[in-house]
């Protein structure tokens, strides 16, 4: 096979010949893998081959080696894995020489598919000499290949793990790196590069930035490299000291300074991408410790050992100015539709995030730029005036804020009306939208919303709804955030006199030509979603009218000729917002008996559009649909079961639907919900439903975050038939031990690891807590005795790894409750099978906490009953926690102790009297 000919042939603008040469790819791929992959590499490696064909040759490479979805990277990692080691040699050795190859895509290209071959290898103590053949001679090396190594290095540090690399090759890794990127090397294609690289392998050097003078070293260099005559180093050098002071805050304390200096010039100064990163810095310091603030919030006092150097608050009386300087600096002719990045919008979010760390002195530094800008004739000191205001309005106080906003509001409401730029009004409509969403609820003498501004407030923002589509977007959104305000006003709200005519209003602007812009019609249906859920009951039969209007909207989507492409897409955009507005007013009218009556009359139209919409098999619209049925058999109860047998052939497919998992996802949510309404309605439906539930999870197809769905969704239909999930228990069961033994493994994780893992313990606790409740006073309890043992298990190692959230622990207590409220007598004797509840309750016994450890000896003495030990798994599940237990979890564990004491009836006083003190305090 010419292998240069094929490659040059998949690039074609012949659409047959370039398809023609895609299917030899794929049959050689195919038919000899080995070779395939030994020819791309041969290619991408000779300097004689056109530069298109080696290009290309890399990229295939590269992606036989990783994909995004996390299934498919497996696969991908298990088939390099398994081929012969002289296979992988060849490739290797043929990569490696690309290295030193005059064109820079085939190196730039080699060193992507080394790193990516690095990620699979190192982990497993494959290609350990990498590294160090890398390092051995890149002092002696040619400026380009070094160029190509320090790259090769960068990505490497992207794609491995820092703990798959010792101390001693990370030491020298940064020692090249930093090396490369000193001044006295001269080309800035090397210092780029090296900069770039150190950017990746910040996250290795927890040990060096431990070290005075190795930290010295790393920040003098990159701090040197801001100030490179070259625009691309300037801004690779700032991305890292953006990096560092996320990943080393506690450590800039003799740096910071300097940093403010070299960031205040580079704002003033610099071409814009520099200035970007320059901002983004003193914004990643307030991102840290805001954070920080949040987490320990009153602990942050005196001599306290928590790390929060309130770098910002040193730096107001410069940084503030600093940022306000940048407000001024905005495009003529800015994107808004596009919602284009600049200095002015980086300065405002950074400024904003000020405020927020700060709180109220940041005000008396602001209002000054403020007054003085605010009326002058040039419109960027108009906008950069009312863009300050806005951004400063969360984080300070309402004390603070609202004497300023009472003012201000009367001023800005004519400017949104009268002002003669669209930017300015633009950015009116946003500040009125943030005074809205953060101090609506003043509870000062002077409220900002009164009844005499009221009337003008919805007056002012209808009519600009009228305005340009980025005006009358935002102005939807200052009335979503109004409406928001007034979400728990009962019986009445200040906006029920109007909301007939907002409502018109924003049904109105739904129809404007020029709605696909600036997300106008979204936000007029986000802000018509908003007025539903806030409203009154003075006003349900305003919501009730909407109802044969939003369904005639519907069907008139589903009418008409064949579309366009690009009309479809846009029809269907229109009937994802429309299913969505159906679905909160289903919800709100749904919540009352006295609605839901009037409500019901529409179900079957509104069910007979949703199945059409179903017909026209989009993605997006698949989804919201989905939801609104969710919400439509709440409301309809026991009687969607007539509409099962036409919805059940689309709750399959969405079902099988991996591609777009979302729609997965809220198809699970779905059967919950019917299982819900229709209790044991949906047996019939439980065979081919549980099928698929079951097939979902043995796919490697199907996206992670669906799991938890489906396993909580097993509780929901075993909730709903009750002693008939026996048939699954044999195929639920297995499942979710498995992935309970799995979702115990989190050593080592990261955080984003932890937050998936205890949404699948969620998951798999709701399973167990749904099948238990089914079971409870079935004669097929017996049934659940055999996998008793493993829960115990599974609850012990999730207390053990100490990681749980609140949510998995008051779950986990429920099912506490629910194991000894359905199993009763059978408790006792189980808990004591278990080996792993022995060795818990030995570290009950060693526990620091009294009240563990004299449960723990009181449950040895008197031989472990079953209530006692129930005692203390729930004594230690708060032990766990430091008694930092939520409301609910207390309500929980309530009632968990309410059903030990229900069925243990003649131990209860001693373990009552043991519990007492835990009692009493909470």
């Amino acid at each position: 096979m010419e292998v240069t000919q094929v490659l040059l042939n998949a690039q074609s603008i012949d659409g047959s010949v370039r398809k023609h040469a895609e299917d030899s790819l794929k049959q050689f791929q195919e038919q000899d893998l080995p070779l395939f992959l030994i020819s791309l590499s041969q290619e991408l490696s000779n300097d004689e081959k056109p530069v298109e064909s080696r290009k290309l040759a890399g990229l295939i490479l590269k992606n036989a080696l990783d994909a995004k979805e996390q299934h498919r990277k497996l696969e991908l990692v298990q088939r390099w894995l398994s081929l012969d080691s002289a296979v992988k040699n060849q490739i290797k050795t043929c990569l490696l020489q690309t290295l030193s190859s005059p064109a820079p895509d085939a190196r730039s290209t080699a060193s992507q598919v080394i790193a990516k071959i690095a990620g699979i290898e190192l982990p497993h103590k494959q290609w350990p000499e990498l590294i160090g053949s890398l390092l051995s001679t890149i002092h002696q090396l040619p400026p380009h290949v070094k160029q190509a190594t320090l790259e090769t290095l960068g990505y490497l540090c992207e794609e491995v793990s820092p703990d798959v690399i010792d101390q001693d090759q990370v030491n020298k890794v940064l020692t090249a790196v930093v090396q490369g990127m000193n001044a006295s090397v001269g080309n800035n294609d090397v210092r780029l590069a090296a900069t770039r690289a150190l950017y990746n392998a910040l996250g290795f050097a927890q040990v060096n930035f431990s070290n005075d003078m190795e930290r010295d070293y790393i920040m003098r260099v990159v701090c040197e490299a801001t100030l490179s005559p070259e625009v691309k180093i300037r801004q690779a050098a700032f991305e890292c000291l953006v990096s560092i002071s996320s990943s080393y805050y506690e450590k800039l304390v003799p740096y910071i300074q300097d940093i403010f200096n070299i960031t205040a010039k580079a704002v003033r100064e610099d071409e814009e991408a520099v200035a970007l990163q320059a901002i983004e810095f003193w914004s990643s310091i307030c991102d840290e410790e805001i954070d920080i603030l949040e987490e320990y919030g009153a602990d942050l006092v005196g001599d306290s050992s928590i790390p929060c150097f309130y770098f910002i608050k040193q730096a107001l009386p410069a940084l503030v100015p600093m940022l306000l300087e940048t407000l001024l600096k905005q495009e003529e002719d800015q994107d808004q539709d596009e919602g284009a990045w600049n200095i002015a919008m980086a300065g405002g979010t950074c400024l904003g995030l000020v405020a927020r760390t700060v709180g109220d002195d940041i005000v008396p530094l602001v209002m000054p730029f403020i007054e003085e800008n605010i009326t002058k004739p040039d419109w960027r000191q108009r906008e950069a005036a009312t863009y300050a205001f806005g951004s400063i309005l969360e984080g300070p106080s309402a004390d603070k804020l609202t004497p300023i906003v009472n003012v201000a509001l009367s001023f800005m409401l004519t400017a949104l009306t009268n002002d003669p730029s669209n930017h300015v009004k633009d950015t009116t409509a946003w500040t009125l939208g943030r005074i809205f969403e953060f101090l609506h609820g003043s509870t000062m003498d002077a409220p900002i919303i009164t009844p005499a501004n009221c009337q003008q407030i919805i007056t002012v923002l209808l009519q600009s709804m009228k305005d340009v589509p980025n005006v009358a977007e935002k102005a939807c959104g200052a009335l979503y955030f109004l409406a928001q305000g007034y979400e728990d006003v009962s019986p009445s709200s200040p906006l029920t006199p109007f909301s007939q005519e907002i409502v018109q209003s924003l049904l109105t602007v739904t129809h404007r030509e020029d709605a696909g812009e600036s997300r106008l019609r979204t936000a007029a249906y986000e802000t018509l979603n908003e007025i539903v859920r806030c409203s009154t009951d003075e006003t349900a039969s305003m919501v009730l009218q909407l109802v044969p209007v939003i369904m005639m909207e519907l069907h008139n989507t589903l009418e008409g000729q064949k579309l366009s492409l690009d009309e479809r897409e846009k029809q269907g955009e229109l009937q994802g917002l429309l299913c969505g507005c159906l679905q909160v007013i289903i919800q709100k009218l749904g919540s009352s008996e006295t609605t839901k009556y009037l409500f019901l009359q529409y179900a079957d139209q509104i069910m007979g559009l949703f199945l059409r919409v179903f017909a026209c098999r989009s993605a997006t619209v698949h989804e919201e649909a989905m939801l609104a049925i969710g919400a439509l058999a709440y409301a309809t109860g026991s009687d969607f079961a007539k509409y099962m047998p036409e919805f059940y052939k689309y709750l399959e497919m969405g079902l099988q639907n991996f591609e777009e998992y979302q729609v997965c996802a809220v198809t699970v949510g779905v059967v919950g919900d019917i299982c819900r309404a229709l209790e044991d309605k949906i047996l019939p439906y439980c065979d081919g439903i549980m099928s698929q539930l079951l097939k979902d999870l043995s796919s490697n197809q199907l996206h992670r975050s669906v799991k938890p769905a489906i396993f909580s969704c097993f509780g929901d239909i075993a909730l709903a038939i009750g002693e008939s999930f026996e048939k699954y228990l044999m195929y639920a069961m297995p499942m979710l031990q498995s992935a309970a033994e799995l979702s115990a493994q989190t050593s080592g994780a990261d955080d984003e690891m932890i937050e998936y893992t205890n949404t699948l313990r969620n998951g798999i606790l709701e399973a167990y807590s749904g099948i238990f409740q089914g079971f409870k006073n079935s004669p097929k309890t017996q049934l659940l005795v055999p996998y008793a043992p493993h829960i115990l298990k599974f609850l012990d190692s999730i207390y053990l790894e100490r990681d749980m959230d609140d949510l998995v622990m008051k779950t986990a207590i429920g099912v506490l409750g629910d194991l000894a409220d359905t199993l009763g007598s059978n408790a006792g004797s189980l808990i004591l099978d278990s080996v792993s509840s022995r060795e818990f309750l030995n570290e009950c016994l060693s526990s620091d906490d009294h009240l563990i450890k004299e449960s723990a000896e009181w449950a040895k003495q008197q031989k472990l009953s079953s209530s006692s030990l129930v005692w203390v798994l729930g004594l230690h599940v708060l032990s766990r926690c430091h008694f930092q237990t939520t409301e609910a979890v207390v309500v929980e564990l309530s009632l968990t102790l309410a059903f030990i004491a229900n069925i243990f009836t003649n131990n209860c006083i001693g373990t009552m009297e043991l519990g007492s003190d835990f009692v009493e305090e909470e």
